[in-house]
């Protein structure tokens, strides 16, 4: 065999050393290669680290922000535990106070909301719960006059008008209340609405002096996107409750005391 000679001298070259096995690198291995070529070794789990802190303190702060926003209406709802009963079970009370809503038909008929708190309030007066119906609204608003609507609802429906006594001025759930308690004397009565306001209302009518049980009227015929809009709405008027009932206002509108509904009361007692 030829020894083999180096190309610029004649002298044999050295013999070549065995090459070493090319080293094959997985890519989690070439990556962390590249990574640690790059200094980012230690860089990357700190990144990490710091990104957890800041998704931990949001998520807090998440949920003290949602605490804060729910604090008026879980009180409203515990204050008024156990006084939502369904009509059939309603204690006797000889009033019942039915809350205004909005209109429809250029003011004329009430919408679904609405017209369930009456047919519900209809019930209690045919079933002999009741012998009154206080009807609070606002006979200026932006629908309607809400108390005629609802007067004429019910007199179509059978309920003898005499039964009826209007306030044109319960202009928001703490006006109604306070209204009923100050002007027409009353110191005992059911509630008919929606449940969701309802925790509302009873318990701004115990604070203002009228012993209330609340009687929900379901929502039959409503739209799923109007039930979702008053839940979410009523988060917010939850903190006004709140805040009228730490200041204990006065209605929008003051009136001397009226005697109509123990009038209709009396009028329909044996």
């Amino acid at each position: 065999m030829t020894t083999p000679t180096s190309p610029l001298t004649d002298e044999p070259s050295p013999p070549a050393e065995d090459a070493a096995p090319p080293v094959r690198l997985g890519w989690y291995r070439r990556k962390w290669v590249v990574i640690t070529t790059l200094g980012l070794s230690r860089r990357l789990p700190d990144d990490r680290r710091r990104r957890r802190r800041v998704l931990w303190r949001l998520g807090v702060a998440a949920v003290i922000a949602l605490a804060v926003a729910l604090a008026p209406t879980v009180w409203l709802r515990a204050s008024a535990g156990g006084r939502l009963v369904a009509a059939d079970r309603a204690p006797a009370a000889d009033v019942a106070i039915v809350f205004g809503a909005q209109l429809e038909n250029g003011g004329k008929d009430p919408m679904s909301f609405l017209r369930n708190r009456l047919d519900t309030a209809a019930a209690l007066v045919t079933s002999g719960k009741v012998k009154a119906l206080l009807i609070s609204g606002d006979a200026h608003g932006g629908s309607g006059n809400e108390v005629k609507a609802m007067s004429t609802y019910l007199a179509e429906r059978g309920v003898d008008p005499s039964r009826l006594v209007l306030d044109p001025y319960g202009l928001d759930t703490y006006d109604t209340c306070r209204r009923a308690h100050d002007v027409y004397g009353i110191t005992r009565a059911l509630l008919v609405s929606q449940d969701v306001h309802l925790y509302r209302a009873v318990t701004l009518c115990r604070r203002l002096g009228v012993d209330a049980w609340g009687v929900p009227s379901g929502c039959q015929g409503c739209r799923q996107v109007t039930i979702w809009y008053n839940t979410a709405r009523d988060v917010g008027a939850a903190w006004k409750a709140a805040w009228d009932a730490i200041r204990h206002r006065p209605p929008a509108v003051q009136s001397p005391p009226d005697p109509a509904v123990q009038r209709a009361v009396a009028a329909h007692t044996p």
